[in-house]
This record gives structure tokens, sequence and C-alpha cells, in this order.
């Protein structure tokens, strides 16, 4: 098992400057990388016989909306060596686009249509990228800070929003 220091110093030793930042005394130990070398990185990650990072368990998108950007967080586990690790891919707001990597890891298949759906980040190369939770014809991405969640969808009430000063009838 390699700590997060020696799985860190590997991949700054492999690529250099295209990593940005080195995270690695935190409870989720991982690294910071651009978009470009992402597809290099994964396929390292999974290949080299020390890393071994045969199991993607977590791919999720988060939201910088005061940054204009989106983040794709990756966690990954090897089960042959038993340590763990994340990469975390900044992407912009306006054009979020990462290589799919569901060819490395099948996991990465429903976590990227689940991104895509949710975040709007799209995966190229994806197999099938496609609403997974919600309906074909939603119009944005719930997820993102400055969505809008619709009043109605197809005629039927969508939200409901109480007043917050309102109190529950406790007589009903």
């Amino acid at each position: 098992m390699l700590t997060p220091q020696e799985i860190g110093k590997k991949l700054k030793n492999q690529f250099g400057q295209r990593i940005h930042d080195l995270i690695l005394d935190d409870k989720h130990p991982r690294v910071h990388i651009a978009p470009e070398a992402w597809r290099e990185l994964a396929t390292f990650l999974k290949t080299n016989p020390e890393l071994a990072f045969d199991w993607l368990a977590c791919l999720g998108g988060a939201d910088y909306v005061g940054e204009d950007q989106l983040a794709v967080v990756v966690d990954l586990w090897s089960t042959v060596h038993r340590h763990r690790f994340a990469v975390k891919i900044i992407l912009p707001r306006s054009d979020p686009k990462l290589p799919s990597v569901c060819d490395l890891w099948a996991t990465a298949n429903w976590h990227e249509r689940e991104a895509y759906d949710l975040f709007g980040i799209h995966f190229e190369g994806h197999p099938d990228l496609r609403r997974i939770l919600l309906a074909d014809d939603w119009v944005g991405h719930p997820l993102r800070k400055d969505y809008v969640f619709p009043r109605q969808v197809h005629g039927i009430p969508a939200s409901v929003e109480l007043d917050w000063q309102q109190k529950p009838d406790s007589k009903k």
C-alpha cells in the first residue's frame, strides 16, 4: 500500500507541470489537473503496476459558480494494493468537456452519464452519453448552482415552495 505522499510524488515525477496542485495531507488526498492531462493520467493510474487503481469508486461533479468553473472529482481505489486517491479536474462552466474513461473503468459509464445529466459536463468518446436520471426533454442541469427549477413539467407541478414563516398545521 502506497501513502498519499508516495502516490503524489510518483504522479509529480511522471506529469510534472501538468499537476496543478497536490493535496496530500487531507482526509481526501488528491491531485488537481487540467482537462487535457486527464486521459493520460487516468491510463497511468490504472495501468502502472505500483498504483493499479482498478476500481473507479465515484465520479461526481462540483459547481464553483463564483469562479465560473465546474469540477469533476474521481475517487479511485486499488483492490490489489489497498490504497486510495482522488483526481480533481477543473473545467470552464461555459464549455465543460472531458475525455471519457469508460473503456478504462466500466463503472465510469453511469457516473459520467450522471455528471452529464446533472451538471452538463460532456464526456467526449462516451459510448452512450444521454440523461440517466431526468427525462430526455428536461431543460438544464439541476445541480448547477444557478439552475432555476421549473414550476411545471408537461403541465404537472414540479416544485412546491413553502413560505418559511408559515407553520405547518399540526391539527391535520
